[in-house]
């Protein structure tokens, strides 16, 4: 891949690439080096030691939010549609939007549902799952309380799930961010894909983890990191 002079210039500046850096000295120079004519967004990635058998899944609250407002589809019937409407679900419905996906829609981010529908969203998991859009009891998109759900969707959480790979990749901060604002949403990532270890899991859990902007290149974390550094 043939890399712009920009791409280049920032790489010299991030040498050594692999050296592990403080969270906060990351956003730093991610910031600093954000020079594009938008607003670039910071991404991590965080290479996990799992299974072939072996996946998470869950979503959390960054501190600090960022980004345009989430597109969320609420599948549901009767009181629990009416409650997803006066909550400010974007899309609301059942059988007539399930159908709109297999027809290949998928004009929104999240998607939240009743328990009671699931049986009739299970055909779309090839759709939905490998877009990270499939509603789970364990990120709170599937349930029963859909106001609360719509809340903290609106509130800025974010689901992230581990690839074939291990990897686990999901935005965390904009570049146009405070660096102190960057720096704690990374290491709140950083913090809740900790958590998330599988039971009876032993020796290493995060082999790395790399913070990029959108049109720059990745720096190393160290893994090992105290509040605040």
């Amino acid at each position: 891949m043939k890399r712009t002079k920009r791409y280049q210039a920032l790489l010299k500046q991030f040498s050594p690439q692999y050296e592990s850096h403080k969270s906060s000295d990351a956003a730093q120079l991610l910031k600093q080096n954000a020079t594009t004519k938008f607003d670039e967004t910071i991404d991590i990635a965080v290479n996990l030691n799992l299974k072939k058998s072996q996946t998470i899944r869950d979503s959390m609250r960054l501190p600090h939010r960022f980004g345009k407002e989430r597109k969320i589809l609420v599948l549901a019937r009767g009181e629990k549609a009416r409650d997803a409407r006066n909550a400010g679900a974007t899309y609301v419905g059942d059988a007539d939007y399930i159908q709109k996906i297999k027809d290949g829609w998928l004009e929104f981010d999240t998607v939240i549902a009743t328990p009671d529908i699931m049986r009739e969203i299970a055909p779309l998991g090839a759709i939905l799952g490998r877009r990270g859009l499939m509603p789970n009891p364990k990120s709170g998109t599937v349930t029963m309380e859909i106001s609360h759900a719509i809340g903290e969707m609106r509130e800025g959480r974010r689901e992230f799930r581990s690839d074939k790979h291990g990897v686990v990749h999901f935005s965390v901060a904009k570049s146009s961010m405070a660096p102190e604002k960057i720096t704690e949403n990374i290491q709140a990532a950083i913090g809740t894909i900790t958590n998330c270890r599988p039971e009876g899991h032993k020796g290493e859990f995060i082999k790395s983890v790399f913070v990029s902007t959108t049109m720059g290149p990745s720096l190393a974390l160290a893994i090992q990191e105290g509040p605040g550094e």
